[in-house]
């Protein structure tokens, strides 16, 4: 069942942790801020695993933010499977603890209008901090068990971000490796999938182009890494930040 093979093989075993896309801010009244954007992408990978079939998909979202911390925002896409869109929820509390480093702890919940018992709502947390010119983010994100999308399944996804801008330049260099341990053995036997990427994107006023390499160690098995979308690949995302 395609709807099986997406979201237990992406969300339970890590088949840009909390949609991320690019943000100009508005300031709006009463200390809250707007941010948004739209883009289009040559393939939808949620770490590491095509939720498009390969096929490109236009994406978009905005978030409302406090300045005490505390944020709520949706994010959708286009994917391959139910009824042909994803609607993501998320809250949380961001806050920059000492100079230089943020704390950032909510939830994502994970929505496919018109699929039946397919939500899935996925804590996370991470800290981000800047060396340098390089900014670097970890976190970890987790989906329990019991949820009516997963059955008993349960899992948890480790990840790192690293960005690195060119001085002088509009140009950021980008760098992410991800590891999921879950109770599936869907998208890699031993329920231990690995994924990664390295890209670059470059910047004017509000439009970004983007342009990375995507792969991970889910097993070839005669096909079957391909047969997931799973397999390496070179996506091109053009964003438009509001």
């Amino acid at each position: 069942m395609r709807l099986t093979k997406s979201i237990a093989g992406a969300l339970l075993l890590a088949a840009t942790a909390t949609p991320a896309f690019a943000q100009d801010e508005t300031e709006a009244p009463d200390a809250f801020t707007i941010t948004g954007s739209a883009t289009v992408v040559s393939d939808y990978r949620f770490r590491g695993f095509s939720q498009t079939n390969e096929e490109a998909t236009i994406q978009g979202g905005f978030t409302v933010a406090h300045e005490s911390g505390f944020y709520v925002g949706t994010w959708g896409s286009g994917v391959g499977f139910a009824n042909g869109s994803e609607i993501d929820v998320f809250a949380g509390f961001a806050k920059e603890v000492t100079s230089g480093l943020t704390l950032d702890i909510g939830a994502t919940a994970y929505l496919y209008p018109g699929a039946s018992d397919s939500t899935i709502i996925e804590p996370y947390f991470s800290v981000t901090g800047t060396v340098g010119p390089a900014t670097l983010k970890g976190g970890v994100a987790w989906a329990w068990g019991g949820q009516d999308a997963l059955g008993d399944e349960s899992a948890v996804y480790l990840y790192t971000d690293a960005a690195v801008g060119i001085p002088s330049t509009p140009v950021k260099l980008k760098a992410h490796a991800g590891y999921a341990k879950s109770d599936s053995f869907l998208g890699g036997l031993d329920g231990d999938v690995f994924d990664y990427s390295v890209g670059a994107e470059v910047s004017w006023k509000v439009l970004t182009l983007g342009v990375s390499y995507v792969n991970t160690d889910a097993p070839k098995l005669g096909g079957y890494k391909e047969a997931i979308g799973a397999d390496g690949a070179v996506l091109f995302t053009l964003g438009a930040a509001f």
